[in-house]
């Protein structure tokens, strides 16, 4: 991370793909970031531009400021945003698109996976629907650390490559300084990307988009591209089931709460995406939600495997041609699959349970105990298991549940690798998107280093690890940020 900016060569030291823009003319709008009047780097991830090929010292350059504002036309081919449609709290809008976003292109990572670099807040688009297509800081902050902090955590997510500041003022609530964050993605093809394929283009364009993400996705199904089967088109939705059950299942052993899980915000790659209201909850509760636009709790805690499940049902959807050669027997198909996912959902939260617990994932009426008395005393969630791997102390009602898991001699050292100390809590962030909004990024520099290693102790941290105080989070309320 680095929060220098300096004069380098003008040389481009790299050139990025343009696949989508290329592929899908229909599916996307060209663009270009809007000027900004005095822009700065405020926040660089060194490692993760390094991980993608690109130099940092360049990227702090002007040069690399305007490439990362989506200004700089040389190493770009062709900046694109993106269309979609998407059930926003169960109601089904036909065109959305990025309203405020940027798809600057594709880069080849280290390990040769194809990445998007992708801009919010970049400014108007053919999408915007009225809106001035800015973001502004503090969410965009909010979203850098917490995003980071998922990466740390070994959750799938998008990443955040870098936050600048535009040197301008937007209107909110109030006027606040506008921002642009630059994020990184193995894919921003959503379920709503293929709602808008399947109303706009019929099956023809769904079939491409699906061929175009099983060949950057799911490469292990490419080879049967060549003479594409309707069992082709079946291992591809279950593949993308299996990755969605497996993050929302992470999000279950973390008390991570997405806030706005529609189908606009489902990525087929199974990365978690846009970090607008979300939360960690303290208080374990189902029915928690922090959301201010959530008023029925839709997308509360305890329904997000649920919510996730129903999103999958509208992709099959759009995908029942490609499943059998009859309509009859497509909708069987997409039966039988959508009948996997309960199955699925649950196999993969024994497995997040049993390295949280330390167990084989065989023990499952010690989770199922497990979940019933987190249920009933209403822990945080964080400070219990980080309490059961150290064996700091015994948690009150837990005494009978403690001693029958500690009888499976659990390993306390992988236990030790995947349950945090530090995670971004609520009043943690908001202290220091607070200071940071007034110039001072010190209080959010400690905690984004310690998020994004939240598994090691480091002196003078401890209050970090520490939950809010009683009644912080009865009214505690976030949001999108549009």
């Amino acid at each position: 991370m680095s929060t220098a900016s300096t004069n380098s060569p003008t040389a481009v030291p790299f050139k990025l793909d343009a696949q989508f823009a290329r592929e899908f003319p229909e599916l996307s709008s060209p663009g270009q970031g809007e000027d900004a009047p005095a822009p700065s780097l405020l926040l660089l991830n060194e490692e993760l531009a390094q991980e993608l090929g690109l130099d940092p010292e360049w990227l702090k350059s002007d040069d690399g400021i305007n490439f990362l504002l989506g200004r700089d036309t040389e190493p770009l081919s062709q900046a694109v945003s993106q269309a979609y449609a998407g059930h926003q709290f169960g109601q089904f809008v036909p065109q959305l698109g990025d309203g405020r976003a940027l798809l600057l292109g594709e880069v080849q990572d280290k390990n040769g996976m194809w990445r998007d670099i992708h801009l919010k807040g970049s400014g108007r688009t053919k999408f915007s629907r009225g809106g001035d297509g800015r973001a502004a800081l503090g969410p965009v902050l909010r979203e850098y650390l917490v995003s980071e902090a998922m990466f740390a955590l070994g959750v799938p997510t998008t990443r955040a490559l870098a936050v600048l500041t535009t040197g301008r003022k937007i209107q909110r609530e109030t006027a606040v300084p506008g921002a642009v964050l630059v994020r990184v993605a193995a894919s921003h093809i959503r379920v709503g990307s293929f709602q808008y394929s399947n109303l706009t283009g019929g099956i023809e364009l769904s079939k491409r988009l699906a061929d175009f993400s099983i060949k950057r996705n799911y490469p292990e199904l490419a080879s049967s591209l060549a003479e594409p089967t309707p069992q082709l088109y079946v291992d591809f939705f279950r593949a993308v089931m299996k990755r969605q059950a497996r993050t929302v299942a992470q999000w279950t052993r973390l008390g991570f709460v997405h806030g706005v899980l529609n189908t606009d915000n489902t990525l087929i790659s199974g990365e978690t995406i846009d970090y607008g209201p979300c939360a960690f909850m303290e208080t374990y509760s189902e029915d928690t939600f922090f959301s201010s636009i959530d008023t029925q709790g839709r997308y509360s805690f305890g329904n997000q495997p649920s919510i996730i499940g129903w999103n999958l049902a509208r992709l099959v959807e759009t995908l029942l041609p490609l499943l059998a050669e009859t309509p009859d027997e497509a909708m069987t198909q997409a039966q039988i699959l959508m009948n996997e996912f309960g199955g699925l959902y649950r196999e993969a939260l024994q497995a997040e349970l049993a390295l949280a617990l330390g167990v084989d994932a065989s023990e499952k009426k010690l989770f199922e105990d497990f979940q019933n008395l987190l249920a009933l005393h209403s822990p945080d969630l964080t400070t219990l298991m980080r309490a059961l791997t150290e064996g700091t102390t015994k948690p009150s009602g837990f005494e009978d549940w403690v001693a029958r898991w500690q009888a499976l001699n659990p390993n306390l050292k992988q236990m030790a690798q995947v349950n945090p100390i530090f995670i971004p809590r609520n009043h943690l962030v908001e202290d220091a998107l607070s200071s940071a909004l007034n110039g001072d990024l010190h209080n959010y520099l400690r905690l984004l280093k310690a998020v994004t290693h939240p598994f090691d102790r480091e002196a003078g941290t401890a209050y970090l690890s520490l939950p809010s105080s009683p009644g912080f989070e009865d009214n505690y309320r976030t949001f999108c940020g549009t």
